[in-house]
């Protein structure tokens, strides 16, 4: 049997209001803190990933390279961090770009009502999925992305189509930048 994993429920400003086991804040569409992680490689191509066949919401959709939720005590990064190695088999540098809130009803009659920190960095190793979290991986263009998302949007989670855009603005801007 498997552990109860628990989520920091918070505010819109992100004070932690307490805990409450992870199915549960998804059913009852409580705000809670999550954290998204997008990497990309030196050609500026980013790193997908495949949610596996039997995840409990959003399987077999493409997604940003990990996501998942800070356990209560632990850091957004910290928590990414623990994640892509725990998902993709990757230990990358990584840094926040933003946070973003949103609620989006997903599969199950569940609902995604979250405090999101992305975060993005560049990998270009040796990537090993974990199977019980992914299906498949791939490396895309920013350009060819885009077209696929509008030509096949049920293809992708809800909350990678809210962030994509934002990470695309982000990541360009700091192109440009450097």
């Amino acid at each position: 049997m498997s552990q109860l994993e628990y989520v920091v429920l918070v505010d819109e400003a992100d004070n932690d209001l307490g805990t409450m086991e992870k199915l549960e804040a998804h059913r009852l569409a409580k705000l809670h803190r999550a954290f998204s992680v997008f990497l990309f490689d030196k050609s500026g191509n980013m790193l997908l990933q495949k949610r596996a066949l039997k995840k409990y919401h959003s399987p077999g959709l493409w997604t940003n390279t990990c996501c998942s939720h800070p356990r209560p005590g632990e850091l957004a990064k910290d928590a990414a961090v623990r994640r892509l190695k725990e998902e993709m088999g990757i230990t990358a540098s990584i840094e926040k770009a933003f946070s973003f809130i949103y609620n989006a009803q997903v599969d199950q009659g569940l609902t995604e009502h979250e405090l999101d920190y992305v975060f993005i960095g560049e990998y270009e190793g040796v990537i090993s999925p974990n199977s019980l979290e992914v299906c498949d991986y791939l490396y895309i263009s920013i350009e060819e992305l885009r077209e696929k998302i509008q030509s096949s949007p049920a293809q992708f989670t809800v909350w990678f189509k809210i962030a994509f855009p934002k990470v695309v603005e982000w990541y360009q801007r700091l192109q440009v930048i450097n």
